[in-house]
């Protein structure tokens, strides 16, 4: 995933953990916000230390990552995602998680009907 494509402001994710809808799942909890001046569908992803130590932390925001840059094209532009991290992602790979956020993202309305390319 692109930094363009990262959301990375610190304003931007307070807007999206205050005002965002939220979904859980063991593995993660995936919040998200439409807004319509969104053209590109940010993905935050967020590891605390709940997760573990700074190898582990830095191991789930990975898998995230890929699994959201991997469904990247999917997801409709006017919305910002930030996904949270929780301990039991360390014992999954990435397929397995890229496969969970895409029922989460069809649970919430997110993805397009066809990538566009």
């Amino acid at each position: 995933m692109e930094r363009k494509d990262r959301l990375n402001r610190t304003l931007d994710i307070q807007r999206v953990r205050r005002y965002g809808k939220s979904i859980a799942h063991p593995f993660f909890v995936l919040i998200f916000l439409r807004d319509k001046d969104t053209q590109n569908a940010p993905v935050g992803i967020i590891a605390s230390k709940a997760v573990g130590g700074a190898v582990e932390r830095n191991r789930a925001k990975r898998v995230l990552r890929s699994a959201a840059s991997a469904l990247h094209d999917r997801i409709r532009p006017d919305c910002m995602l930030l996904l949270i991290a929780r301990q039991a992602v360390l014992d999954h790979d990435t397929p397995e998680i890229t496969e969970i956020l895409s029922n989460q993202l069809k649970k919430a309305d997110l993805l397009r009907e066809q990538a566009q390319e």
